[in-house]
């Protein structure tokens, strides 16, 4: 059974969820996903508690205080021995960085990573923030596999989605190019013909005024037999 709790100290809420066993523990291992958050007492045995991050929080090593805070009390409260104890450090790193091989004993891991292990401070219980979370939990059998599935297909669906919407973004981009290049070789064309015709005026201005200057001259040099 995995239980799941939700964390309003954020809005929008987050997700939090634990094993509620060791082998529960070991199966959420395997099943976890790129965005959620791994926690754990730090030298003490404690149930593994996951955050999954949400579109509102970026990364993992930008979790609010008040989020971290919940995800570290809640590990507090499910650790019998750090329960009972004050100061105690929690751990915390991705879920892809957590490392489990055959030879660990069960709920033993290790890092890929250490440098990408954070650490937080809890001085002592909080029962209001571990009274808060509580109310909110919830307890459900899951379908590890069949959800990894779902995802996948969802996963998929997201990529088919968006690279749909990039090829139209890509194509409308295109189209756009098209069309000022079209305008601005429209624009050249009209100019170029403006320019064309205003000299063809210019000619035929030209040839008007020679041919009246020619009538002009003839008119003038012309004979009159009357006087003759």
């Amino acid at each position: 059974m995995v239980l799941f709790f939700e964390s309003t100290s954020v809005d929008p809420p987050a997700l939090i969820y634990m094993g509620r066993d060791k082998i529960e523990n070991e199966e959420l291992l395997t099943y976890g996903l790129e965005k959620d958050v791994w926690f754990h007492v730090d030298k003490l045995s404690s149930a593994h508690v996951y955050l999954r991050l949400n579109d509102a929080i970026p990364s993992w090593e930008q979790i609010p205080e008040s989020l971290l805070q919940d995800c570290a009390q809640l590990v507090k409260a499910n650790s019998i021995e750090g329960n009972r104890k004050n100061n105690l450090t929690i751990i915390y790193t991705p879920w892809s960085n957590v490392k489990k091989t055959g030879d660990m004993a069960i709920g033993a891991v290790s890092f890929h990573n250490d440098r990408k292990v954070k650490r937080t401070f809890v001085k002592e219980r909080d029962n209001t923030i571990v009274n808060r979370l509580n109310k909110t939990r919830k307890e459900r059998q899951v379908d590890h596999e069949a959800e990894r599935q779902e995802r996948l297909r969802e996963e998929g669906r997201r990529k088919k989605n968006q690279a749909i919407e990039e090829k139209r973004a890509a194509l409308a981009q295109a189209r756009a190019r098209e069309a000022e290049k079209e305008a601005r070789d429209y624009t050249k064309l009209f100019s170029q013909e403006a320019m064309e015709e205003s000299r063809r005026d210019k000619e035929r201005k030209k040839k008007l005024r020679e041919a009246l200057g020619q009538e002009d001259a003839n008119s003038g040099t012309e004979s009159d037999d009357s006087f003759m």
